[in-house]
């Protein structure tokens, strides 16, 4: 036999072998033919289809009942934290967080880090219990303690329920991932997850080290790797890595951050849109015919916008019937 023939499903070019010569195996016209893009994002590399087809789909005795996802996607300064549920004309996001919100409870630094991605999980699942009116029912952990946490249905409503969604992630033991996962379970959400890649999980002994666990939350490796650069790096790597901190608060001790982490997860708790309500306050304020006309309304009951709609139409009326005057002098 003069040649042989080497193929391989993953080959796109078959070498065929004869007489020491390699010839390039031409595709045929029925081939492009037949040959069928893949989705654009698999393209791109932004969605793994195959998980999402088994996080999105849904029993046919269900109906239309959403399956909620809780997103967690990290960029090189911020964390996104969100619950989504997919629909026939695209994802519908319902609640979200971000690691950017964190200063206003007292987190301004470190944004991306474990303890970062446990407080944006932690926001968003007291977000969207807020938003469903189960927040009370459903306090979930209120002391940080690195244990495992699954919230138990109440006796109305049955917990808010979600599936993870990690993405491309490499799903490692300690991925800032389950950070977020750790939140929102604290936060009151339910989750089916394994404590096997939370931080301080021990394959050996196949259980979980909670104190280990509460360090990461509460940024413990984070402070004992700046006492490790402190001691062993050159002075100027120390400079440069320091400096930034340093300029941030010079008083800044590495045992306040356990009382301010704290602080913002009660912080946390205590969330209400008392923000969001000082941004409407001025609304009909800046209305220019509220600006002209006091507030009185002629029926008990009615509202600022009632008023609002009733004075443009008596002021539209007015300027068209002015315009008629004119006409008719002219």
């Amino acid at each position: 036999m003069d040649g042989y023939k080497r193929t391989k499903k993953w080959q796109t070019l078959s070498l065929i072998k004869t007489r020491e010569v390699f010839v390039k195996a031409q595709k045929s016209k029925a081939y492009f033919k037949r040959f069928q893009v893949k989705f654009k994002r698999r393209r791109e590399g932004k969605t793994d289809y195959r998980a999402r087809i088994r996080l999105i789909n849904q029993d046919k005795n269900k109906y239309n009942t959403p399956k909620y996802r809780f997103v967690v996607r990290f960029s090189n300064k911020d964390i996104v934290a969100q619950i989504i549920y997919a629909t026939l004309a695209g994802d519908v996001t319902m609640a979200a967080a971000y690691s950017h919100e964190l200063p206003r409870y007292g987190l301004e630094v470190g944004l991306t880090n474990y303890a970062a991605a446990y407080c944006t999980g932690l926001l968003l699942a007291r977000r969207v219990l807020k938003h469903l009116e189960m927040d009370e029912e459903y306090v979930g952990n209120e002391e940080a303690t690195g244990e495992d946490f699954s919230v138990e249905p109440g006796d109305t409503r049955r917990p808010f329920r979600a599936l993870l969604d990690v993405g491309l992630v490499r799903t490692t033991t300690g991925n800032r991932v389950f950070g977020a996962l750790k939140g929102a379970l604290d936060g009151g959400l339910d989750i089916p997850h394994s404590e096997k890649r939370f931080a301080g999980y021990s394959k050996d002994d196949k259980s979980l080290d909670a104190d280990v666990h509460r360090k990461y939350i509460f940024g413990g490796h984070v402070s004992a790797y700046m006492k490790h650069s402190m001691q062993n790096f050159p002075i100027k790597q120390r400079y440069s890595t320091t400096q930034t901190v340093v300029n941030y608060n010079s008083n800044f001790k590495s045992s306040q951050q356990k009382s301010v982490l704290e602080n913002i997860f009660t912080d946390m708790r205590q969330y209400q849109l008392e923000t969001r309500h000082k941004k409407g306050i001025g609304m009909w304020e800046k209305l220019p015919l509220l600006k002209v006309h006091a507030y009185n309304p002629c029926e008990e009951g009615d509202s600022y916008f009632d008023f609002a709609y009733r004075m443009a139409q008596s002021s539209l009326n007015s300027t068209y019937r002015g315009d008629l005057d004119v006409h008719h002098d002219a």
